[in-house]
């Protein structure tokens, strides 16, 4: 089987820092896509930095956790505080979206309201994915999929990364991979289903869950000289600044080592050496790729 390989930023939008970054990895060739927080407080920066880089593919990073929210906290009281910013208690909230129609209504309102910012952008939509990997949650993949028809939505990222491959790049990191793995089979079975019957591209892997915050040259390179077959996503959150710095719930993150490591010239030489095509996953779609992916 043929490889696609498509490498992302996440976040871009979410500081000043984290758009140079961008702006520079895009520059030198190693990234091929980003995904924007549209209520980010450098969300416009970024999207005049990506209207200056044609071949940079720039997606939704829904923020539904641990961000600002696009509507006022007055039309969304039960999902943010006074200050319109969103929690970070996953598991309470995943069942409050399952239990509370009036918390469904607002979530429906707000993932809307953040597909018509991105929208407003006037950049064309690559792909979706969400902050924390919320749109694993049912209720939010359907309403992602409902909204996303609305707006041209090509491409969802699939949160599947090989325990195998992970625990080999990550080390340590890797280690709850495959427990990891094993309580996500289901969710991502039920996720890629739902993509095929929508129409929707995806990718079969991705590579940055349990090294996230730390997908450096070393584990870059690791990586590359294993890349499994089929459309394959690399994650990492580039920054020219670190840790705190840009967020508070970021205090490990190695945002400018990660920066380091896309525009290594050894993992330019590694990228060029995997003789994947590369690009966005609208790319990916119009590739034929759409529906090859294994289930778990």
């Amino acid at each position: 089987m043929q490889r696609f390989l498509v490498v992302t930023a996440d976040d871009f939008g979410l500081h000043q820092a984290v758009n140079e970054a961008v702006e520079q990895a895009a520059r030198a060739g190693t990234l091929t896509a980003a995904s924007l927080m549209v209520a980010a407080p450098a969300a416009a920066d970024a999207v005049r930095r990506a209207r200056a880089l044609p071949q940079l593919n720039v997606g939704l990073h829904l923020t539904l956790a641990d961000g600002r929210a696009q509507l006022p906290p007055d039309e969304i009281p039960r999902l943010v505080d006074p200050s319109g910013r969103f929690g970070n208690r996953l598991v309470l909230d995943g069942w409050r979206y399952f239990a509370l129609p009036a918390v469904r209504r607002q979530l429906r309102a707000e993932i809307r309201a953040q597909f018509a910012a991105f929208a407003r952008t006037g950049l064309a939509l690559d792909h979706v994915n969400a902050h924390k990997h919320l749109h694993l949650h049912p209720t939010v993949l359907a309403m992602l999929l409902e909204i996303g028809a609305e707006f041209g939505m090509p491409a969802v990222r699939v949160p599947a990364e090989p325990p195998r491959l992970a625990r080999r790049v990550s080390g340590n990191a890797g280690l709850g991979a495959r427990f990891g793995a094993l309580g996500l089979a289901p969710w991502l079975f039920l996720m890629r289903r739902r993509l095929r019957a929508a129409g929707v591209a995806h990718n079969d892997h991705v590579f940055g869950i349990a090294a996230s915050g730390s997908m450096v040259e070393s584990r870059l390179l690791a990586l590359l000289a294993d890349l499994p077959p089929g459309a394959t996503e690399i994650y990492l959150h580039p920054a020219t600044r670190s840790g705190e710095a840009i967020a508070p719930s970021m205090r490990g993150y190695r945002h400018t080592d990660e920066l380091a490591g896309l525009l290594s010239p050894r993992v330019r030489d590694a990228l060029a050496a995997t003789g994947a095509a590369r690009g966005g996953f609208r790319d990916l779609a119009a590739a034929a790729w759409r529906g090859r992916s294994r289930d778990p």
